[in-house]
C-alpha cells in the first residue's frame, strides 16, 4: 500500500521521466565507462555533463516532491485565512521552500536541453569518428546501437521536460474537491509570484513582507494585510474552479465561447443624450487626461519603435536650460521630468502647472493641476493605470462601503434636484471599488486636506484657489482622468461638488474610456 500510494500521488509525466532520467545516467555511465578506453577524451566528455544533470534531475524531483506534500499539508492543516502570524509565516516558509526547489528544476531541465542540443549537433561527428569505426573491429557493435538509444532518449527528455513543469506530485491528490484548500494555495502563489515580479521592477519594500528571516516585522505586519495579499486572495479566490477539475485553459474557453456568443440587451432609450456643450467641452480637456501619463507608456503606443527618443523629448532630456522654469512636483526626477511631459503634450507654459504628484506608493494617484486663466478654468487632471502600483490599486476590486462624506456632494449641492438626493439617502448603503475609493479619499486629503479636524475654514490647495478673494475665485472646476484615473476623477467629483461654492462656480466632467465603478 506504501508504494501503490507513493505512486497515486505522483504524476504520470513525473514517473515517466524518473525513469528515463535514470536511464539516461546509467547508460550514460556505461558509456563513458566503455569508451574513455578506447576514444579520445574529447568523444567521451559531453557524456558527463549529461549523466551529472540526470542524477542532479532526480536529486531535485525528489526534494521538489518533498516541499512539495509538506506545502499541501500545511494548506490543509490550515485552509482558511489563518489569525496566527506563526501559522501565516510557516505557510509561507514552506512555499518559499517548494519555489526554490521548483526554480531549480527549471534551472536543471534548461541545462539538459542545452547539452541535448549540443549531442544533437555533433551526432554525425560521432559516427564518423575513428573512435566508433575502432568500436567495431574490436568486437563492439552494439555500442554505437546503445549510443543512438541514449541519444533518442536525450533528445525526448530534454523536449518533454519543457512542457511538463515541475511538479512532481498532483495536488489535487491531498486537495481533492476542498475550495478553500484551492484558494489559499493558489493565493500564495499569487502573493510570490507578484512580489517577485515587482521586486524585479525596483519595489523592494513589497517584497519585504515574504522575508522568512525577518520574524519580528512580520508577526507585527502578518495580521496587516497589505495591498498585495488583498489582490492575492482575491485572485485565490477566482481560482476556486479548480476544485471542481476544471483547468485553466477549459476556463478561458469557456469564457471566450460565452463572449462571442453573448448579444447585448442593453436599451439606450432610456438614456438622456448629454448636451452638446458639455460633449464638447469634454473633448477639449480630453488632452489633459493623456498628457497626465508622464511616463512612457503614452509613448510606447503613440511611437511603438521609437519611443524612448519620443518619451526622452518628451522629458526635457534636450532642453536642461529650461529646468527651473518648471514646477517642482512632488516625487519627479531632478531634471523635472515629468513636468516637462506633461506641459509638452498640453502645448502650455510652465506658469500654468500649480501643483501635482507622480509618486505612488499603495492606492495614491498621481495627478496634476492646472489653472487656465484664459479659460477661466481649474483642471485636475489624474493619471490612469501606468505603473504596479496602479495595477495593485486595479486589483484591490473587493467591495467598500461609501461614507457620507464619499457622497457629500450629491447630498448637499442646492442646485440637484431632491428626488436625487432623496433616492441617494435612502438607498444606503452604496459600494464602490476599493481600491478606487481609498485612492479618492487619499487623493482629496492631499488637494484640500480634512476641514472636519478644524472648525475654521480650510486650508486646502483648492481652497486657496478656488475660495472668496483668491486667485481663481468664480472660476470652473473640472475633473478629468482616463481609465483608472477616470473612475478615481467620479469620486473625487462627487466629494468636492459641495466644495462651499455655487452652481455657477463648479461643474464637473468626468472622462473615463473604461468606467471602473
Amino acid at each position: 500500500m506504501g508504494t501503490m500510494g507513493m505512486i497515486s500521488r505522483m504524476r504520470r509525466s513525473s514517473i515517466v521521466l524518473g525513469i528515463f532520467n535514470f536511464f539516461i545516467l546509467f547508460i550514460g555511465s556505461f558509456l563513458i565507462s566503455q569508451t574513455h578506453r578506447i576514444c579520445d577524451p574529447h568523444f567521451v566528455l559531453p557524456f558527463v555533463p549529461v549523466s551529472v544533470f540526470a542524477l542532479l534531475r532526480i536529486v531535485v524531483m525528489l526534494q521538489t516532491a518533498i516541499a512539495q506534500e509538506a506545502t499541501a499539508k500545511v494548506i490543509l492543516e490550515s485552509p482558511s485565512h489563518p489569525l496566527d502570524a506563526v501559522q501565516r509565516l510557516q505557510r509561507r516558509v514552506r512555499y518559499l521552500k517548494w519555489l526554490w526547489w521548483s526554480r531549480c528544476t527549471v534551472a536543471i531541465i534548461v541545462l539538459q536541453f542545452l547539452c541535448a542540443a549540443y549531442l544533437i549537433i555533433k551526432y554525425a561527428d560521432y559516427f564518423s569518428n575513428r573512435c566508433v569505426l575502432e568500436m567495431k573491429l574490436n568486437s563492439a557493435w552494439w555500442i554505437p546501437k546503445l549510443l543512438s538509444v541514449f541519444m533518442i532518449m536525450v533528445f525526448f527528455v530534454a523536449v518533454v521536460q519543457c512542457f511538463t513543469g515541475s511538479d512532481v506530485l498532483r495536488w489535487r491528490y491531498y486537495y481533492e474537491t476542498h475550495d478553500n484548500a484551492w484558494k489559499c494555495h493558489y493565493m500564495e502563489v499569487f502573493d510570490h509570484g507578484i512580489r517577485e515580479t515587482l521586486c524585479c521592477l525596483g519595489r523592494f519594500s513589497f517584497y519585504f513582507y515574504s522575508d522568512p528571516w525577518s520574524f519580528n516585522h512580520f508577526c507585527r505586519s502578518a495580521l496587516e494585510e497589505d495591498e498585495v495579499y488583498s489582490v492575492a486572495r482575491l485572485l485565490g479566490d477566482l481560482v476556486a474552479y479548480r476544485a471542481s477539475g476544471t483547468g485553466h485553459m477549459e476556463l478561458l474557453a469557456g469564457l471566450a465561447l460565452l463572449q462571442s456568443q453573448a448579444k447585448s440587451s442593453e436599451s439606450y432609450e432610456e438614456y438622456t443624450e448629454a448636451p452638446e456643450m458639455q460633449i464638447r467641452e469634454a473633448a477639449a480637456l480630453h488632452k489633459f487626461a493623456e498628457a497626465a501619463y508622464t511616463g512612457p507608456l503614452l509613448d510606447v503606443g503613440r511611437n511603438p519603435f521609437i519611443f524612448p527618443c519620443a518619451w526622452l523629448y518628451r522629458q526635457g532630456i534636450l532642453s536642461p536650460w529650461t529646468r527651473n522654469r518648471r514646477p517642482a512636483l512632488d516625487g519627479d526626477n531632478w531634471w523635472r521630468g515629468h513636468a516637462a511631459a506633461f506641459l509638452n503634450y498640453v502645448n502650455l507654459p510652465p506658469e500654468v502647472l500649480r501643483h501635482g504628484r507622480v509618486s505612488q506608493v499603495k492606492c495614491e494617484a498621481a495627478y496634476f493641476i492646472v489653472v487656465l486663466h484664459h479659460l477661466q478654468t481649474v483642471v485636475i487632471a489624474i493619471r490612469g493605470t501606468e505603473t504596479p502600483e496602479d495595477l495593485i490599486t486595479d486589483g484591490l476590486c473587493k467591495e467598500c462601503t461609501l461614507s457620507e462624506e464619499d457622497l457629500a456632494g450629491l447630498l448637499s449641492c442646492s442646485y440637484i434636484h431632491s428626488d436625487v438626493k432623496n433616492n441617494v439617502s435612502l438607498s444606503f448603503p452604496h459600494h464602490g471599488h476599493s481600491g478606487i475609493v481609498g485612492a479618492a479619499r487619499e487623493l482629496f486629503l492631499q488637494i484640500e486636506g480634512n476641514p472636519e479636524e478644524n472648525d475654521s475654514e480650510s486650508n486646502g490647495l483648492l481652497s486657496k484657489l478656488l475660495g472668496v478673494g483668491y486667485e481663481c475665485f468664480g472660476y470652473n472646476l473640472r475633473i478629468v482622468g482616463h481609465s483608472l484615473g477616470g473612475a478615481i476623477a467620479a469620486l473625487l467629483g462627487l466629494r468636492v461638488c459641495h466644495f462651499s461654492l455655487k452652481k455657477d462656480v463648479l461643474t464637473l466632467i468626468f472622462y473615463s474610456s473604461r468606467h471602473k465603478l
